[in-house]
């Protein structure tokens, strides 16, 4: 018995020995540099700014005039690089230079798309009374005024409806960048059906059947480089 269970054993031990040069064989041994599986979904903070590129961004920078050293660059693609959005040598192409200069990855078609998106939510928020998503979208100065009218409205008893058929034309007319908060206009050129009835139903401003040209100019603000990506409204007035 106990010869054979000293044989077993033994046969035993060696079947493990081997199993485990097998895996060494195959999975490697731990050099002390391997990746941590969670680094994979894990993002790379850019560099902080002044510090060394990688070849890719050093052959996609332009230095600015009057920078000193590396620090100020903005991303160059070409002389037309804002076609569609600003003239070449514009006011508003060189504020949107600023921007870029301060915040490398804002990106004026994709704010031109979100602004047309708020525009719309707003205009529908303040027709409906929606305070919850005006607060959200707007400034603490323009939240104010939007509520104050309507309440003066709801005051009346009076209901506002409006019914958005398109926006035309959504155009960036002016860019300000002043320590680190940029401000950025937009000209709004939309159609839309609008009307306001009293507590009777009855039509008292407006028409629920005609569709109206309607042009605004809106200013939208930010603080560059802030964690916070909203863009709030925070001027508004009639365009020509």
């Amino acid at each position: 018995m106990q010869d054979s269970f000293d044989v077993t054993t033994i046969i035993f031990l060696a079947l493990a020995v081997f199993v485990i040069w097998r895996l060494r064989s195959v999975l490697g041994q731990k050099t002390g540099h391997e990746q941590n599986p969670a680094d994979a979904f894990r993002r790379e903070p850019p560099p902080p700014r002044g510090g060394p590129m990688r070849p890719a961004e050093a052959d996609n920078v332009v230095r600015l005039p009057g920078a000193q050293g590396n620090r100020a660059t903005i991303s160059e693609a070409s002389p037309d690089r804002w076609k569609g959005i600003a003239a070449a040598g514009s006011p508003v192409a060189a504020g949107l230079d600023e921007i870029v200069r301060q915040e490398p990855s804002f990106d004026a078609r994709t704010f031109v798309s979100g602004a047309k998106m708020a525009y719309e939510m707003i205009v529908t928020a303040f027709a409906s009374g929606d305070r919850k998503t005006l607060q959200g979208l707007l400034s603490k100065e323009v939240y104010e005024g939007f509520e104050q009218a309507i309440a003066e409205r709801e005051r009346r008893g009076e209901r506002a409806e409006t019914t958005f058929v398109s926006i035309d034309r959504a155009e960036i007319v002016g860019v300000d960048v002043r320590n680190r908060v940029a401000q950025v206009t937009v000209r709004f050129a939309s159609q839309l059906i609008s009307a306001t009835r009293d507590a009777a139903g009855k039509v008292v401003d407006g028409s629920p059947e005609t569709v109206a040209d309607v042009t605004d100019v809106w200013t939208f603000a930010r603080t560059l480089g802030s964690r916070d990506p909203n863009w709030p409204l925070v001027a508004t007035e009639a365009g020509q």
